[in-house]
């Protein structure tokens, strides 16, 4: 019998006047609410462990791998040592575990939960309770223009490239707010999806978010520790019809973590995948 808790997950409705979705990425101080102009529903679904039977999930087909990988690195206090050696240590997980040619890691962030505090900045994100895709086709395009050199992310963008995010515990094990996913194989890209500007301070991205189907199953790994860690696909240019190209995933509250179970922290780096034979220009590290 499958191991599965029930809990609410948070999904999103297209606005009512037919106009493009868009939502703020800090809170407004005044409201306490992040604007937006769309609406959210609450659903009340099961979510199944899959601890001890986590291999049964990879990248290509659910569009996430459950990994152990110990790490020494431990000062996620320090910006540009997470640039240097963890970067350059989740670049080699990623190479390996996928066997790709040239990783470029573009960005990362830091999430703790600090229940009464805002996030108004990078210095303040928090888990993410709403069910989301980082990427959209055209901000994955966009990505590879931002990230390597212009001479050659045209030709970059003729061969298959992935946006893939490396997710781990830092400090303790993940109890509180752990991470759900949500199978590849049981989502509707066409009816699941619609793309939405996220307005940060000094740019507009676009991230997909996500309608409520009674056909999502969602899975988590119970009790994540710091030596462990999640790939999470969240886009994939090889659209085959039987490759998972994205991974709808969401913070969630588990009515089975200890009252006295530690607030989360999480780091989340995000990376752009190349396969084939590329130019020498394309650094490792962005």
């Amino acid at each position: 019998m499958a191991d599965t808790v029930e809990t609410t997950f948070y999904y999103s409705q297209l606005p009512f006047d037919n106009s493009k979705p868009w939502f703020d990425v800090n809170f407004n101080l005044k409201t306490g609410e992040r604007d937006s102009n769309f609406t959210m529903e609450s659903r009340t679904l099961e979510v199944e462990n899959v601890r001890g039977h986590e291999d049964e999930y990879d990248m290509d087909s659910a569009g996430f791998r459950f990994i152990k990988s110990p790490s020494d690195f431990t000062d996620f206090d320090d910006d540009a040592a997470i640039k240097g050696a963890y970067y350059k240590e989740s670049n080699e997980i990623i190479k390996k575990v996928t066997g790709a040619r040239r990783v470029v890691m573009f960005d990362h962030t830091i999430r703790r939960n600090r229940p009464g505090i805002l996030e108004t900045s990078e210095q303040t994100r928090a888990p993410v309770s709403r069910v989301h895709v980082d990427q959209t086709p055209e901000s994955a395009t966009r990505r590879v223009h931002m990230h390597t050199p212009e001479n050659v992310a045209l030709d970059l963008l003729k061969h298959r490239f992935q946006i893939i995010n490396l997710w781990r515990p830092i400090t303790h094990v993940a109890l509180d707010y752990p991470l759900a996913l949500c199978d590849y194989r049981s989502i509707d890209w066409d009816r699941d999806l619609f793309a939405t500007a996220i307005k940060f301070e000094n740019r507009v991205g676009e991230t997909f978010s996500v309608k409520y189907s009674p056909q999502h199953k969602w899975k988590y790994l119970r009790g994540m520790g710091t030596d462990e860690i999640v790939l999470i696909k969240c886009f994939d240019s090889r659209m085959d019809g039987k490759t998972a190209i994205l991974t709808p995933h969401s913070a969630f509250v588990d009515p089975t973590t200890p009252k006295d179970a530690p607030l989360r922290e999480s780091i989340e780096l995000r990376a752009l995948v190349f396969y084939d034979d590329l130019p020498d220009e394309i650094p490792e590290i962005a």
